[in-house]
């Protein structure tokens, strides 16, 4: 017996209501403790207004939306056959002549196209607003002014730095040497001479070298804090060490004077390996349709993307992890009214769920180290989700 339109359009707008109402239900109380947090942190600053505080909160929602969307699609689909059950409908449509395939075809497509949609709006729509609440982050809670960016074009990072407007050459030196043999005090004597302005440099890189961070083709644009613009120095390398840049085969192009040629050069920077990995768009921040784009600018510049290629594989992966939590919601709650030991059923209904959750971490996180492929750590738990589900499913309902 063929499904009718009548009792698909029941069953889905059965699902998608209670989806609807337990996603803004976890929303909600996501948002508290969120904002919770938030004032926390924002308590160790007295210039942070509380205005300020719940909109940030608001932005990180969707981000933490994202990660809740697999329980809210396996908790409803427990909650939606529970009313089923109770209400006996589900019997009547079994005795109806209807197959178990044939009455859960209606919420898995509903949750596909969920999955779908979380891919291709919800995710673009996220990125947008937790980008805003990290530069928020940066600027009222971290107070970092460093700014760094990859493009097509290669690495742009931004920081300040005090501008020493009559440089003197750097001896030629080992990196090493500088930093085991001269002292702060000497090193910013070295540095900088007496006559210092306040601004920040631009530095573009056409290729970063790793593990040894070496940046390729550089040039550094010197700016005073009221954007005008001082110098441009170009160089063929450089390499980041403690508390400074080491540039070398440089170039000084000065505004109303001839070229300028050092060997070395030395530029100060509160930047470290770890603020520069952390502070490229983390993958929540980055839209589904600019993903492959950015992946790819990434691997041009010489940085590891493997990070990003499972967030995006993971995405991917969504409509099908969607459809195995029906799966495994129905293999766990459809059982007749009377059935003894059904709270036990659906309490291992929950537990599975935080068990593929901890398990899809677990396998990103081999991922991201390489001990992995991408395809494996992203695709995995959607699969066993999948699979599991489906035999349990199929055991039950053909024995």
């Amino acid at each position: 017996m063929k499904i009718t339109i009548t009792l698909s359009s029941y069953l889905a707008k059965l699902y998608t209501f209670n989806l609807i109402f337990l996603l803004f239900g976890l929303l909600s109380v996501t948002y508290l403790f969120d904002t919770v947090e938030l004032i926390r942190r924002a308590s160790k600053h007295d210039d942070i207004p509380i205005s300020i505080v719940l909109q940030m909160g608001l932005l990180k929602l969707p981000e933490v939306g994202q990660t809740l969307f697999p329980f809210a699609v396996l908790f409803s689909a427990m909650y939606t056959f529970w009313q089923l059950t109770r209400r006996y409908e589900l019997i009547v449509v079994r005795a109806s002549g209807f197959s178990v395939w044939q009455f859960l075809l209606p919420m898995a497509v509903i949750s596909v196209l969920f999955g779908a949609l979380q891919m291709t709006v919800i995710n673009p729509i996220g990125a947008v607003f937790i980008s805003k609440f990290e530069d928020m982050e940066h600027v009222y809670l971290k107070r970092q002014k460093n700014q760094i960016a990859v493009f097509d074009e290669g690495l742009w990072l931004r920081q300040p730095v005090l501008i020493d407007t009559s440089p003197e050459e750097i001896p030629e030196e080992n990196e090493e040497d500088v930093q085991q043999n001269t002292s702060p005090e000497e090193e910013n004597t070295n540095v900088h001479s007496p006559n210092l302005v306040e601004g920040y440099v631009i530095v573009h890189a056409q290729k970063v070298v790793q593990p040894e961070w070496v940046l390729k083709n550089v040039t550094v644009f010197y700016f005073k804090h009221n954007n005008e613009f001082l110098q441009r120095v170009d160089a063929k390398s450089a390499t980041l060490g403690k508390e400074n840049w080491f540039l070398k085969e440089v170039t000084i192009h000065k505004s109303g004077a001839p070229k300028q040629f050092d060997p070395r050069y030395v530029l100060p920077t509160t930047l470290t390996v770890n603020d520069i990995q952390e502070s490229f768009s983390s993958p929540e921040s980055m839209s589904f349709w600019k993903l492959p784009d950015y992946i790819r600018t990434l691997e041009q510049t010489g940085f590891d993307a493997t990070r990003l290629k499972i967030y995006y594989q993971n995405l991917l992966s969504q409509p099908l992890m969607f459809c195995a939590m029906i799966l495994l919601a129905a293999a766990v709650s459809m059982r007749p009214p009377r059935t003894k030991g059904t709270f036990i059923m659906i309490a291992s209904g929950v537990f599975v769920g935080f068990i593929v959750f901890f398990l899809s971490s677990f396998l990103q996180a081999m991922g991201s180290s390489q001990q992995i492929p991408v395809l494996l750590a992203a695709w995995s738990p959607a699969l066993i989700s999948f699979l599991l589900g489906l035999s349990v499913m199929m055991n039950l309902e053909d024995g």
